[in-house]
């Protein structure tokens, strides 16, 4: 059983280890700088912000438009 505790915990370090270089790659070139601006990126001139388009197809939306865009 020993071997198998010290395969375990090697991994788990490794997972850690990559985590932290992760975060710290992440800090060094910028990117938790300015979540605002990333977040508003995905929507565009068909999606404004603060328009619910999604739906289940046969659904309605938010505003009561049907979900299918055929």
């Amino acid at each position: 059983m020993n071997p198998i505790y010290a395969v375990v915990w090697g991994v788990v370090a490794l997972f850690g280890v990559t985590a932290v270089y992760g975060l710290v790659w992440a800090i060094r070139s910028g990117q938790m700088r300015d979540f605002g601006r990333g977040a508003l990126s995905i929507f565009d001139d068909e999606e404004p912000v603060g328009m619910v388009t999604d739906a289940f197809p046969g659904g309605q939306t938010a505003d009561g438009e049907t979900g299918d865009r055929s």
